[in-house]
């Protein structure tokens, strides 16, 4: 007796995926996902890199501010340290770091204190921070400590000149016989940063 046909077809195949096939598809899967963390990771490392950088770039334009809004008010007032002695109304020096100390006006005074709108103010290299310190009083009694504030880290050095009255740069201030209240026409100051190297400004003197 002959078999139907039906019954003679052969059973038709299921479909799915081969072992090799799935191997294969894993190892894309796998190339492409690791091409694609590699391109978020780059995004994300340029993204961190321009955010440090546009902090530091804040920071440095901050500090300058300062330094410039404070040698603009430069008052030629000396003072008395806190063993009696005089200084001038600007003490400068370069080498490494360099210092520089003076007196200068526009000092706020919102609630009627009785006091002078002169203080002073030093700007120094500690530790590889730029520090700004102030003080209270102009002449000081002994245990006098200034207010420190660290406006800048990563800074190396602080190097000034001082441009005095015929126009000449000089190391120091005041100048060999100068006055006490003597002010120079403006200072160069070059902050050596650890990252962006030399970083050099002019601020001019008031008056």
């Amino acid at each position: 007796m002959t078999c139907p046909a039906a019954s003679r077809r052969r059973p038709r195949a299921q479909g799915g995926f081969t072992l090799l096939e799935l191997i294969v598809a894993t190892g894309i899967f796998a190339l492409l996902s690791l091409m694609a963390f590699g391109g978020l990771r780059s995004v994300l490392d340029t993204e961190a890199a321009s955010r440090d950088t546009g902090t530091r770039l804040a920071d440095l334009q901050t500090t300058l501010w300062f330094m410039g809004r404070d040698m603009s008010q430069m008052a030629p007032r000396d003072i008395r340290d806190a063993f009696g002695d005089p200084r001038p109304a600007l003490v400068g020096t370069s080498g490494t770091p360099g210092a520089l100390e003076f007196t200068h006006g526009g000092w706020d005074n919102p609630l009627g204190q009785a006091r002078s709108n002169l203080r002073r103010v030093a700007y120094r290299v500690r530790d590889g921070g730029l520090e700004r310190l102030t003080w209270a009083t102009l002449d000081r009694v002994q245990g006098s400590e200034p207010v420190t504030e660290t406006l800048l880290e990563g800074v190396a050095d602080l190097a000034l000149r001082y441009l005095d009255g015929q126009r000449e740069w000089g190391p120091a201030w005041p100048p060999a016989g100068g006055a006490a209240h003597a002010l120079p026409v403006a200072v160069e100051v070059v902050l050596e940063l650890e990252d962006w190297g030399p970083v050099r400004r002019v601020f001019r003197v008031a008056g």
